[in-house]
């Protein structure tokens, strides 16, 4: 079973406990403003969201991960990898996302979560390029995206939602040139 570690943090795999508390997170429309469409959702749909991720690990080898918190064991979020099919034009690709409850804001840990969903990417998937699609406006992941070496790729409009969304990118060689 994968598990990384960063200094603040544990991502690993999902449990039946981590429904509520993602449950809470998804619910909060702060939270989900910059998420599709912006509508929230309730313990069933994430708990079908949790079932659909850890699905994705079996597929594909990787997915998005529980994020925790060391020194409390709180549930965070969440962050990793996944396949963007929401967004056919930029496939075949891996996005790295993340999302943290409000609580958790403003620590910088999404940028230690997502490092650490980056780093697994490319140094233990052998992964040659890995993107960050951001909707226009949502400026916090855009820094996140900056701070982890990605580059804007181009900007388009994602079919789901009609919302524009901005994709950047890391190649395996560039992150290779920051290690």
């Amino acid at each position: 079973m994968v598990a990384l570690e960063t200094p603040r943090l544990v991502l690993r795999r999902w449990r039946e406990e981590d429904i509520g508390p993602m449950a809470a997170v998804n619910a909060d429309p702060e939270v989900m403003r910059w998420i599709r469409d912006g509508s929230v959702l309730d313990a069933r749909q994430t708990r079908d969201k949790i079932r659909a991720w850890e699905d994705g690990w079996e597929t594909n080898g990787f997915g998005l991960f529980a994020v925790e918190v060391r020194a409390t064991g709180e549930l965070a979020g969440f962050a990793g990898l996944s396949v963007p099919g929401f967004l056919p034009e930029v496939l075949p690709a891996v996005e790295a996302g993340w999302r943290l409850g409000r609580s958790h804001w403003g620590q910088g840990l999404a940028t230690e979560a997502g490092a650490a969903a980056v780093r697994f990417g490319f140094e233990e998937l052998g992964l040659e390029r890995i993107l960050s699609i951001v909707q226009v406006g949502n400026d916090a992941s855009e820094r996140i995206t900056a701070k982890l070496g990605m580059r804007l790729e181009r900007e388009t409009v994602t079919p789901v939602s009609d919302r524009r969304v901005r994709v950047f990118e890391l190649s395996a060689e560039q992150y290779a040139r920051t290690r």
